[in-house]
C-alpha cells in the first residue's frame, strides 16, 4: 500500500475555517430558531457589479456558437485580453508589467499554496505572525521549517521564501513604502525569494501605503505578487485572481546556475493547472473597464461603510483594535484577555455573531479576535448592537 505525506502529521489537526463550520453546525442543531450573523469567513455579500455580469454573459452566448466557440485556452497564463487588463490596471498606481509576467489563476489561495511546488524543500519559510494559514499549512506539508516574524522585523535567512500579506489578513494593517522597501532591501541582501499576497490591495484609502510591492526598488529581483479578484470584485464564488512573476527574478540550482523563476512556474502550471474558464476571464476583463471599476469602487465603499460601524463600536467600547482603514478586516483584543476560541464560544452563544478567532492565525492572535466587514449594512448594525449588549450587559 502506498504511504502517505508525513508531514501532514506536523499540521494542526483542523484547518481554521473548518474548525469554525463544525462548531457552528453543532450549535445549529441545538439552536435551530437562532438567527446567527456570520462576520466570520471573508466571504462578500454584495452580487457582482452590471458590468461584469454582462461581460459573463456575452461570453457565454459565444460558447454555444460554433465560430465564437472556445475549448482549452492555448498559453496557460490566460487570455491575452485580461493579462492586458491587469497590466494596464497597475499602471494606474505606476508599475509598469510585460503581458508575459502575468498568470491568470482560479484566486490567491490556490497561487499563494502552490508556489512553494518551485522552490526546494529545504528553503526556510518566514510568515509574519498572525497570518493567513495557507503559508504555514502548505508549507508545512511541503515538509519545510516554518519561523515567524513580527509584521515590521525583517528577516531573511539566506536563500529563504518571505511570505507577506499587506494589508494584513486578519490584522488590516498594510505597508507603507518605506516599510516594505526594508523588506525587499532584506530580501535583496539574502538572496530570498518574497510572496507577496496583495488580495486586500483595493481596499487601500491612504496614500502612503503601498498598492504593490513591484512600487518598491529593486522587487521586480526578489518579489512574486498574487492578487484575487475575491474581495476586491466579488469572485469568491466566480474564482478568478493572477499572479505576476518578473522575468529578472532568479532562483539558483543545485549546481549553482540560475534559472528563471517564471520559466518553472509557467512549467509548474502547465503541468498542474487548466486554467481559468473563457467567461469567467471575460468577466474579469470587464473589472478593469471604466465602468467596472465605477461599479466596484461602490461595493468598496459599501463595505468601508459597514467597517466604520465596526470600529466605532470598539472605540465606544474602549476595546483597542487595528484595520478597518485599509482593509475589510477589524482585528482586536479579546476583552478581559480571553482566549480566542473561548471568545468564538462566547459571541455564538450569547450574541449569536460567528467572528474568527485569532490564534487560528498565529500564536500572536492567542488573545485576538477577527471581524469582517462583508456582510450586510444591516447585519452589521445588528451585530454590533449585539455585542454592545452583551459586553455592556445592557437592553
Amino acid at each position: 500500500m502506498a504511504k502517505y505525506n508525513n508531514n501532514f502529521q506536523n499540521l494542526k489537526k483542523n484547518y481554521l475555517f473548518i474548525e469554525i463550520s463544525k462548531r457552528i453546525s453543532e450549535f445549529i442543531t441545538k439552536n435551530p430558531d437562532v438567527s446567527l450573523i456570520r462576520m466570520g469567513i471573508g466571504d462578500v455579500t454584495l452580487p457582482l457589479v452590471p458590468a461584469v455580469v454582462e461581460a459573463g454573459k456575452k461570453a457565454f452566448d459565444e460558447m454555444g456558437v460554433k465560430s465564437t466557440f472556445r475549448g482549452y485556452e492555448d498559453s496557460g497564463r490566460g487570455y491575452d485580453f485580461l493579462r492586458e487588463a491587469v497590466g494596464g490596471y497597475y499602471k494606474d498606481f505606476g508599475v509598469e508589467l510585460l503581458t508575459d509576467e502575468i498568470f491568470i489563476s482560479d484566486g490567491a489561495k490556490s497561487d499563494s499554496g502552490n508556489i512553494g511546488d518551485i522552490f526546494a524543500s529545504d528553503c526556510d519559510v518566514i510568515v509574519t505572525d498572525p497570518a493567513y494559514p495557507v503559508y504555514v499549512d502548505s508549507s508545512i506539508m511541503g515538509g519545510r521549517k516554518v519561523t515567524f516574524a513580527d509584521f515590521n522585523t525583517p528577516i531573511a535567512p539566506k536563500d529563504s521564501i518571505i511570505y507577506l500579506c499587506s494589508p494584513n489578513n486578519p490584522t488590516g494593517e498594510a505597508y507603507s513604502h518605506n516599510e516594505l522597501k526594508a523588506w525587499v532591501d532584506v530580501a535583496l541582501a539574502n538572496n530570498a525569494v518574497i510572496v507577496y499576497d496583495a488580495a486586500y490591495e483595493a481596499f487601500i484609502s491612504e496614500t502612503d501605503k503601498a498598492r504593490s510591492i513591484f512600487q518598491i526598488k529593486g522587487a521586480r529581483k526578489c518579489a512574486v505578487e498574487i492578487c484575487s479578484l475575491s474581495k476586491t470584485a466579488g469572485f469568491t464564488g466566480t474564482r478568478c485572481g493572477y499572479t505576476i512573476v518578473p522575468n529578472e527574478l532568479m532562483l539558483t540550482s543545485s549546481d549553482g546556475s540560475e534559472i528563471p523563476l517564471i520559466q518553472l512556474w509557467s512549467r509548474r502550471q502547465g503541468s498542474k493547472f487548466n486554467g481559468v474558464s473563457y467567461p469567467v476571464q471575460r468577466a474579469a476583463e470587464a473589472v478593469f473597464s471604466k465602468e467596472g471599476q465605477q461599479q466596484i469602487k461602490e461595493s468598496i465603499g459599501y463595505y468601508r461603510k459597514n467597517a466604520k460601524i465596526i470600529m466605532d463600536t470598539f472605540i465606544e467600547l474602549g476595546i483597542s483594535f487595528t484595520g478597518g482603514v485599509n482593509s475589510p478586516y477589524v482585528w482586536f483584543d479579546c476583552p478581559n484577555n480571553m482566549d480566542s476560541w473561548d471568545f468564538f464560544d462566547f459571541m455564538l452563544t450569547k450574541a449569536n455573531v460567528v467572528g474568527t478567532p485569532g490564534v487560528g492565525f498565529g500564536e500572536n492572535g492567542a488573545n485576538k479576535f477577527r471581524l469582517t466587514a462583508f456582510n450586510t449594512y444591516e447585519n452589521t448594525v445588528e451585530a454590533m448592537a449585539r455585542l454592545k449588549k452583551v459586553l455592556l450587559n445592557k437592553s
